[in-house]
């Protein structure tokens, strides 16, 4: 028989499923994603290191789980809410089910709820803390949540990132569709010569980058988010590349001063919490946003050109751009809210987004910042002599 499992929020409010994958009790901060599929990539993005997430797609699970599609070496939300689950996938690719990836690693599932109630709720209200039990009542669950740790201080990226620092060498290959009638055969496209070395801050990163990394001809070294400004430099990279990661931006002071001091000697380029580390390291501020950004349909428009670009984003913290000084320029916004999206320093080679160009999951329409990254040490290189 199916055994009962209950989400509770903060202010008092129960949703009652089905539970799938662990059993047992978490507790974590609620946040929606309205990305239709995905869903593997979700829950291996480190930036959702202490999350409940719950997706708005109604059906999840029909193409199973695979190696491939990893994001990190592991699940990292805290539990998993859904409308209905498919509990036979069907994809060519699929090497297991959804909820027996998810017992395999000990993460809680519960389904049978009413997704778009709970989603208008987190509009109205603003994220909050919630726990997902399969032992607990109501009562003891809603105390559980209002007991829960609050995201604001938080700093889950000395979580997420890496112990060591390593070369990035895995398979980094564009897919691509062969021309059998032109006598194509290869799935893959060939890798450009690596020309510039970067190190890669840690702070909670995607494989995705790394990969859109050496497709656009960098070397890549990932280093852990606690290396000094000094270890770095003496690596005599190229340049610094700042990744996403999970948490609250303004816990993280001991970065904060390092990124200071490297964005005067280095390239750099920051996704996600990596664009409001910077903020940070240019004297400005960030702040909590009422429900966050996650999916990969949030348009944002680029001042300079007036382009509009769907994006997929994942962050529940965003840039205060009163806060920042003269010499730094906000080059994106969204069209939803008008928060930050993008900003670059007027004199310093350094530019940031607060989205998603490496996507997984999500649409490709940014993914150039990558190549604009090597055309930017290029010509930092020629202008140093």
């Amino acid at each position: 028989m199916p055994t009962t499992a209950i989400l509770a929020l903060e202010d008092g409010r129960c949703f009652s499923g089905i539970s799938y994958g662990a059993s047992g009790t978490t507790t974590g901060e609620i946040c929606f994603n309205t990305s239709m599929t995905g869903y593997q990539e979700v829950i291996t993005d480190p930036s959702y290191r202490g999350q409940i997430v719950a997706m708005t797609y109604p059906m999840i699970g029909n193409y199973g789980i695979n190696p491939e599609d990893n994001e990190s070496s592991g699940p990292h939300i805290r539990a998993f809410v859904i409308g209905e689950l498919c509990d036979i996938p069907s994809n060519w690719r699929s090497r297991e089910s959804l909820s027996d990836y998810l017992e395999r690693h000990d993460i809680l599932g519960i389904q049978g709820i009413d997704t778009r109630a709970l989603t208008k709720h987190l509009r109205s209200l603003g994220a909050m803390r919630a726990c997902v039990t399969t032992e607990l009542s109501e009562e003891e669950a809603i105390e559980a949540a209002k007991n829960s740790a609050q995201m604001e201080g938080s700093d889950f990226v000395k979580e997420v990132t890496t112990k060591e620092a390593y070369s990035w060498e895995e398979e980094s290959r564009a897919w691509t569709l062969p021309n059998v009638s032109l006598g194509q055969s290869e799935v893959y496209t060939e890798l450009p010569e690596a020309k510039h070395k970067v190190i890669a801050l840690d702070l909670g990163l995607k494989y995705n980058q790394l990969r859109m990394l050496r497709q656009a001809g960098f070397e890549v070294e990932v280093v852990p988010a606690t290396t000094s400004a000094a270890e770095i430099l003496a690596k005599n990279p190229d340049g610094l590349f700042l990744t996403n990661g999970p948490g609250d931006p303004a816990a993280l002071g001991y970065i904060h001063a390092e990124i200071k001091e490297l964005i005067t000697k280095l390239p750099t380029f920051g996704i996600c919490l990596g664009n409001q580390l910077l903020a940070h390291a240019y004297g400005g501020k960030t702040f909590k946003l009422k429900f966050g950004h996650r999916g990969g349909n949030q348009p944002v428009k680029d001042l300079r050109s007036g382009k509009i670009s769907i994006t997929s984003q994942n962050h529940g913290f965003a840039v205060d751009p009163d806060s920042l000084p003269d010499d730094v320029e906000v080059t994106h916004v969204n069209l939803n809210d008008g928060t930050v999206e993008g900003m670059r320093h007027k004199t310093l080679p350094v530019f940031s987004v607060q989205y998603h160009p490496e996507a997984a999951p999500g649409p490709n329409d940014a993914s150039y910042f990558f190549t604009e990254f090597a055309e930017l040490i290029e010509s930092t290189k020629k202008n140093r002599g």
